[in-house]
């Protein structure tokens, strides 16, 4: 029997490392603690450009570490990035491991409201394995 190839580190950064997944998804790890807007911009480029050049639709985002996002944060996901990687890159499912921080979840919950026009659906979970299962289980 063959064993799955391993998953390989894609980006990393001082905000987080992107993964690519052998089941075809990327996978975002946010570290805990503030961060600075050109790295947190720099992360979420190349979580784009991995969707693109693998042309996989599916993310999980692990959020389980991160700290809430800024108001300036939420605004150039809301406003550009999100569309632009839906658009773009055909990004269309994320699950997204929810942060420990009460207000880190406050903040995702108003980045997915404002977001609900888009051809993208985001689940939350608690839990790893649910979030892969169902990761694995929507089209790509």
């Amino acid at each position: 029997m063959l064993k799955p190839s391993p998953r390989t580190l894609y980006f990393e950064n001082s905000i987080g490392r992107i993964w690519e997944e052998p089941q075809g998804y990327v996978r975002l790890e946010y570290r805990p603690g503030a961060r600075e807007m050109v790295q947190f911009r720099a992360l979420l480029t190349h979580l784009a450009q991995a969707l693109l050049r693998r042309q996989w639709s599916k993310a999980l985002i692990d959020q389980r570490a991160m700290a809430p996002y800024t108001p300036a944060e939420l605004d150039w996901m809301t406003n550009e990035w999100l569309p632009g990687a839906v658009r773009d890159c055909g990004y269309r499912h994320g699950a997204a491991l929810v942060a420990h921080d009460v207000f880190a979840r406050l903040a995702m919950n108003q980045l997915v409201m404002a977001n609900r026009g888009l051809a993208h659906v985001y689940r939350t979970f608690e839990n790893e394995a649910e979030a892969t299962e169902w990761l694995e289980s929507v089209g790509s």
